[in-house]
């Protein structure tokens, strides 16, 4: 059994949002218990195991995602990580579905080395902001967005991109302020750049003070941005200090994540890692 560590939204070997990846043999997960050490163990935002559904008509693989603290229900940026082993090890080429608690995600590779990736887009709806918000983020919120459940994260945005850089929460107020996380937002500050929108997310009632790239956040900010700047196809910064860029485009009900990966550490999980052991 295989261990992959891959850097997801980025072209670097030390820059976007690391994951872990664990192709499993089947014909079942192994316990909830065995995961969750797993990924503690791993230690980084999420590991991804993926295990093969050879006798299903809907998807390839089934796909689970885990901090070193719980399950999560959506994770962009290790799907992307998953596609870029299976591909990369010559195991799938194309499109590859994946059954997932957000229901099926499909994946399709690029001769550009690029995955693209179908995701739900999240639904928004603008709430006033939580008592202790601006105090716990430090700077006065413009507006405020629910996500939707299946990402469940508070869209917070702020006055510019300045902000969105200079921002140093108070972690543990912040975990009052949302059901998993807060995305703090903000337009670029240079409209004809690289980027359209900044962004950085902080998820600490799930272990993860700040997460370096986050895809599922992208579903929430790609119907956010493409209302305000009037263009379905947009790239986002996440400026956390590793960085990562992600290319959203709008597609109704479902938006589409593009993003590279570089797999930077392979190894193999010892017997005694091994579940069941």
């Amino acid at each position: 059994m295989k261990i992959h560590i891959v850097n997801a939204f980025t072209t670097h070997p030390f820059g976007g949002n690391p994951a872990g990846v664990i192709p499993l043999d089947g014909p079942s997960y192994p316990e909830q218990s065995w995961l969750q050490q797993m990924a503690a163990q791993v230690n980084l935002s999420e590991t991804a195991f993926a295990l093969p559904l050879p006798d299903s008509d809907e998807a390839d693989w089934a796909l689970r995602w885990l901090t070193p603290a719980a399950e999560v229900t959506m994770c962009g940026h290790a799907t992307l990580a998953t596609a870029h082993v299976l591909h990369s090890a010559g195991i799938a080429t194309g499109t590859v579905r994946f059954a997932t608690r957000s229901g099926v995600l499909t994946t399709e590779a690029s001769d550009d080395g690029s995955i693209r990736m179908n995701f739900p887009t999240a639904p928004l709806t603008a709430v006033p902001a939580p008592e202790g918000l601006a105090a716990a983020l430090g700077t006065e919120p413009i507006s405020t967005y629910e996500t939707g459940p299946q990402v469940g994260d508070l869209l917070v945005e702020v006055a510019d991109e300045r902000t969105v850089r200079e921002l140093s929460p108070d972690l543990a107020a912040l975990v009052h302020c949302s059901n998993r996380g807060v995305i703090a937002t903000a337009r670029a500050d240079h409209p004809n750049g690289d980027y359209d929108f900044v962004t950085r997310c902080f998820f600490p009632g799930v272990g993860i003070d700040e997460d370096p790239v986050t895809g599922s956040a992208h579903t929430a900010l790609a119907p956010f941005w493409s209302a305000r700047l009037g263009r379905d196809e947009l790239t986002g910064l996440q400026g956390s200090a590793r960085t990562g860029l992600v290319r959203t485009a709008l597609r109704g009900d479902r938006t589409l994540l593009t993003g590279n990966a570089v797999t930077v550490i392979e190894g193999e999980l010892t017997e005694t890692t091994r579940p069941g052991r």
